[in-house]
């Protein structure tokens, strides 16, 4: 039966994440802020009424093929390649059998049973643009990262990104029928780089669990994690690789102990996360580092952690140090801010949105350890305080709920426009 042209509410959406599955730890691997950002969304978009199948690539024999996270989210794992880790770099070559696999499980549904897709990053967009075509349905897609605004700042021993993914990052743009954009820069780079619609991108900010992360006693956090209660600690969480730009934060450590060596007493650089992307070759740099610059006993490395644990860190740490060189939004940093602890930022991308510099935070020009350092070192001054007292009321701005409600507005356009060219390719 057709549907009501005014009945733009999606029952069904298939939302497509071929590279990495909601259900990885972020943190290591290509887990990180988008698989955060798949899971509660999808959550959220469930909890409206709608219908949501996730399909990522299936790396494990022993998972299920259908995992359901709760009622009205399920995560379908198909069949692409080896059951086994795979670069990035190497997943174009499965993108035809993850497509294949996809369109076999949509033919098993009564027809029309997607009423839209949503891709998340340009391997998944490639799929949702064949899986589109094939149902009648508009996509939506959301970058995530372009290829073109990691290449305007690559990181010394980071590699460019290549021109396959720049044309299929192209592609994806000109067929998708509207663009999600993180923050008002990511729309203006979509429109700039990419010829983007200025009228298909709709900005929706990322959220965050409010009820999760939550402002906690400092002391407390630091007993459970071995920290001592004077200890100045600067925490990063993420991926460890270049583009993350970890090694800002140690070579800022080893000035400011230069310029006050009584510090190193206090300082704690806590590095939670593990080598991801072109970091996997050299798994060790960033320890290596703090060895070669004589700070290996104040830089503790710790494995990515469950969203507890995050919380205790984030509670114990007096700044969360994000020093990227590319970001589209930031995820790290308003989680830390939703516990009350400041951030120190690089000035770049949607971390200007994410970080109220000044206000809950530092933004930080450029990646000079010299400029961190100094950066660095008002945290430990009464100013400190004054932003912490701001962070969590600027993580309050962003909650996963209102970037539900911005994705069904999104889909509805483009739900109604789809429609409407349909009624109008009949009627002529």
């Amino acid at each position: 039966m057709a549907r009501h042209l005014r009945d733009t509410t999606p029952r069904r959406a298939a939302v497509v994440s071929l590279h990495t599955s909601p259900l990885d730890q972020p943190g290591t691997g290509d887990a990180g802020g988008m698989n955060v950002y798949v899971l509660e969304t999808s959550r959220r978009l469930a909890a409206a009424g709608v219908e949501v199948e996730i399909f990522t690539r299936a790396v494990n024999s022993s998972v299920p093929k259908h995992i359901e996270v709760e009622p009205g989210v399920t995560v379908t794992h198909l069949r692409a390649g080896p059951f086994e880790d795979l670069r990035k770099e190497e997943l174009p070559g499965q993108m035809c059998a993850f497509s294949a696999g996809l369109l076999r499980f949509e033919a098993g549904r009564p027809e029309g049973w997607f009423d839209i897709i949503h891709s998340h990053y340009w391997l998944s967009g490639q799929v949702g643009w064949l899986a589109s075509e094939r149902w009648d349905v508009p996509l939506v897609h959301s970058m995530h990262t372009m290829a073109k605004v990691k290449n305007l700042d690559i990181a010394e021993g980071d590699h460019a990104e290549p021109r396959v993914r720049i044309i299929g990052e192209q592609q994806v743009v000109d067929h998708s029928s509207r663009l999600i954009a993180n923050t008002d820069e990511e729309a203006r780079q979509l429109v700039e780089l990419y010829d983007a619609c200025a009228e298909r991108v709709d900005v929706v900010h990322p959220g965050v669990d409010l009820e999760s992360f939550t402002p906690g006693d400092q002391a407390t956090a630091r007993a459970a994690l071995g920290i001592r209660p004077d200890a100045l600690v600067l925490l990063f969480v993420g991926r460890i690789q270049p583009l993350k730009a970890p090694d800002v934060l140690v070579r800022a450590a080893a000035h400011m102990i230069a310029e006050d060596p009584g510090l190193r007493q206090r300082l704690v650089v806590a590095i939670c996360g593990g080598p991801s992307g072109s970091g996997l070759e050299h798994p060790t740099a960033l320890a290596d580092l703090a060895r070669d610059l004589g700070i290996a006993d104040i830089v503790r490395f710790e494995p990515p952690g469950d969203r507890a644990r995050l919380t205790q860190w984030f509670r114990a740490a007096d700044a969360t140090v994000v020093p990227s060189h590319s970001e589209s939004f930031g995820l790290v940093a308003v989680e830390s801010q939703a516990c009350g602890t400041p951030v120190v930022a690089a000035e770049v991308g949607g971390l200007r949105t994410a970080v109220a510099d000044g206000r809950s935070g530092i933004l930080v020009p450029g990646h000079d350890p010299l400029l961190w350092a100094r950066a660095l070192r008002r945290i430990d001054t009464p100013e400190a305080a004054l932003l912490a007292a701001g962070a969590r009321s600027h993580a309050e701005q962003f909650s996963w709920a209102r970037t539900a409600d911005g994705l069904l507005d999104s889909y509805g356009s483009a739900i109604g426009r789809h429609m409407s060219a349909a009624v109008a390719a009949g009627s002529s």
